[in-house]
């Protein structure tokens, strides 16, 4: 088993400097913990993998390919490989869950 604390992979992230740290990565999937601010730009491009986002706190909206949607705390939304994709309208700071199958990079 492996278990992870939400408030560690926080302070882990921010001490790399980073906007996405991969905490887990499996032969099928990888997961990791994406952080917008408020206000910030997301500058995502398209990835090979299938996606699935969970939002662990924050507000924003995110647009898949022509579709736009709001999300918040709870909100799960799946990105196929290779559909652009990006948060914005960042209200709230951003938290992220994020599921890659196959292992992102």
């Amino acid at each position: 088993m492996k278990a992870f604390r939400l408030d560690e992979l926080e302070a882990e992230r921010r001490a790399n400097d980073g906007a996405y740290l991969q905490f887990l990565r499996e032969r099928n999937m990888s997961v990791g913990l994406y952080a917008l601010d408020a206000g910030a730009a997301d500058g995502q491009q398209p990835h090979r993998q299938d996606e699935v986002y969970f939002v662990v706190s924050g507000r924003a909206s995110i647009t898949v390919g022509q579709e736009t949607t709001q999300v918040a705390r709870g909100s799960v939304v799946y990105v196929p490989a290779g559909q652009p994709h990006r948060f914005h309208h960042i209200t709230e700071d951003l938290r992220v869950m994020v599921v890659f199958s196959p292992p992102e990079g």
